[in-house]
């Protein structure tokens, strides 16, 4: 429940930004790729099945977030691209993301938040595990 209300949270930030999560989820693995992805790597990262990127790049692309290009070294895979307008977005959208979780965890000593975060890591690292099986 409290995930939940967290997630909510963070939705509603990125709202005025014209993003959902999962939207600035793969703008940010974009940026922090420096280089277009193939569709079949941003599944991969995003855990999700190739029509679910493939929709989902429908409408980053419809928003001019994203262009899809061909592949040079593989011609059959399609590669997604960063226009300026998606790292702009992507940047106002991590701004107000990083506002929300210092409000969201502001009231957390250091240690707390430090505890927190090996915990999410520990079950992040045994969901993937659990995927993969």
């Amino acid at each position: 429940m409290t995930a939940h209300a967290v997630e909510e949270r963070l939705e509603a930030v990125l709202e005025p930004v014209g993003l959902s999560l999962a939207k600035f989820k793969v703008l940010a693995q974009l940026v922090a790729a420096g280089e277009p992805l193939p569709l079949r790597a941003l599944a991969d990262m995003s855990a999700c099945v190739r029509s679910n990127i493939t929709q989902l790049m429908d409408r980053l692309e419809g928003e001019r977030l994203v262009v899809r290009a061909d592949d040079p070294r593989d011609r059959r895979s399609i590669r997604a691209e960063l226009t300026a307008e998606g790292r702009a977005r992507h940047a106002s959208a991590a701004r107000a993301l990083d506002e929300a979780e210092r409000e969201i965890f502001g009231g957390l000593t250091a240690a707390k938040r430090q505890s927190l975060l090996e915990l999410l890591g520990s079950l992040q690292v045994g969901t993937v595990a659990a995927r993969t099986r």
